[in-house]
């Protein structure tokens, strides 16, 4: 006799066995120092951090001169349809860990990946502020699901 799994049963261990990928990814990433200058590698990583999130998390990927992940933060946390950013934040962490560059990452729970016009002004005030501490942005993607944009791919930054 076949036992009944609930879906939220089920939904628990594919949750599970994501954060378990991650956990590998994450440990392969700082074991063999990979840099991220492939924006697949990006958007791979970044899908497995926040595709599964029901509300918005804004991320950052905080790397070194070598684009070696020096601390990936899930920075800032919001609702189902958006979420505050503050630049003075940013800016703050990305000097206390010494970075040279940084990749912002961010879902939309709603599925689509099109960047909103608040997605381009945070993006273009993030950009300024760490622009004068000598700090590269080298990209801004959304994540929806599996899908992506790139805020580089698409020549907004």
């Amino acid at each position: 006799m076949r036992a009944f799994v609930s879906r939220n049963e089920n939904e628990s261990k594919e949750d599970a066995i994501l954060r378990h990928a991650m956990s590998i990814m994450e440990t392969r990433v700082r074991k063999y120092d990979l840099s991220f200058t492939n924006p697949n590698t990006v958007k791979q990583y970044v899908v497995g951090k926040l595709s599964t999130l029901e509300h918005e998390v804004f991320g950052i990927m905080f790397l070194n001169n070598q684009n070696q992940l020096i601390e990936y933060e899930e920075m800032f946390r919001g609702t189902i349809d958006g979420a505050s950013v503050y630049p003075r934040e940013v800016v703050k962490r990305a000097l206390e860990l010494n970075s040279a560059a940084v990749i912002f990452a961010h879902n939309h729970p709603s599925g689509i990946t099109e960047a909103s016009t608040a997605d381009k002004q945070i993006t273009r005030r993030l950009i300024d502020g760490l622009q004068l501490v000598d700090i590269r942005v080298l990209d801004h993607i959304i994540v929806a699901g599996t899908n992506t944009t790139s805020f580089a791919e698409q020549g907004l930054i």
